[in-house]
């Protein structure tokens, strides 16, 4: 994450001079994207820091749920950024600029380095860690932005038509866009406490209830601190003449093997229910 951060900050004040001085909208949105990148990889760098940091009694889960925060507000800058890039090129097809290909390509061309190396470093981390992929789409977006860029220097260059300049800088926002939304989504489904993606409660009770010595399984609750690590908490009536410490390791064994839970708290209790409610699952 540190190579990545240093890579595509050292390259956006170039960008950023190098699409003034062209004015292309292409180069500009990619500094553009690289600037809001160099943030979102800055943000992302300290997740993982956060992360490490143990838990305490301030914090009993330690710094961990961060990742999701940063990944959630990098697809919301993305998402903000892909609107007004849209925004702009609209706006420039009604009033054109004059844009200078030949900067617009040499500039383009080593963004496209910088930024194909930022990605293939972070392509090689965890796919699943949201933060990752948080981090990774962002590069990923200053990726097809060079490549865009590229394309419109070209088409410039050769006809001397400078549309294709903010229409191929509103195509890619449009394709960030919709990943920016399904990089948001999971994100705020963990941050709202969902249900682990992918985990069937009903299965689950059912299951839990099959247990020799379970006589009603209820009040299960289930989130996740990050995609990688749900939690679960249940109550467990347990049968007349049921030893309570070995339905709760049979309960426990079941969560771990069966649904990859490997902490949850269960309350074993004989009936009526102590929380004096009726079961609710």
């Amino acid at each position: 994450m540190r190579a990545a951060l240093l890579l595509t900050g050292g390259f956006m004040a170039a960008e950023v001079v190098g699409g003034l001085i062209s004015g292309s909208l292409a180069l500009l949105a990619d500094a553009g994207h690289m600037l809001a990148d160099t943030a979102a990889l800055a943000l992302a760098w300290y997740a993982f820091r956060a992360a490490r940091r143990p838990a305490g009694a301030a914090r009993t889960y330690g710094g961990h749920r961060f990742q999701v925060l940063a990944a959630f507000i990098n697809g919301a800058a993305l998402l903000l950024l892909s609107l007004w890039i849209v925004v702009e090129a609209a706006r420039r097809l009604f009033e054109p600029v004059p844009v200078l290909g030949g900067p617009m390509l040499a500039i383009a061309a080593l963004g496209l380095a910088v930024n194909i190396a930022s990605f293939t470093i972070l392509n090689g981390g965890d796919k699943a860690n949201l933060n990752v992929r948080g981090a990774a789409l962002h590069v990923l977006g200053d990726l097809l932005g060079s490549v865009a860029a590229l394309a419109a220097a070209a088409v410039i260059l050769t006809t001397g038509w400078t549309p294709i300049d903010p229409i191929l800088s509103a195509v890619v926002s449009l394709l960030i866009l919709r990943s920016a939304w399904a990089l948001v989504t999971p994100a705020w489904h963990v941050l709202m406490e969902g249900a682990p993606e992918g985990l069937d409660l009903d299965r689950l009770q059912r299951s839990l209830q099959a247990v020799p010595g379970v006589a009603d399984i209820h009040h299960v609750h289930a989130w996740s601190l990050t995609p990688e690590q749900p939690l679960l908490t249940l109550h467990a009536t347990v049968a007349d003449g049921a030893e309570p410490d070995t339905v709760l390791r049979a309960l426990t064994r079941t969560l771990r093997e069966e649904f990859g839970i490997g902490h949850a708290t269960i309350q074993v209790e004989r009936r009526p229910c102590a929380d004096g409610a009726a079961p609710v699952a």
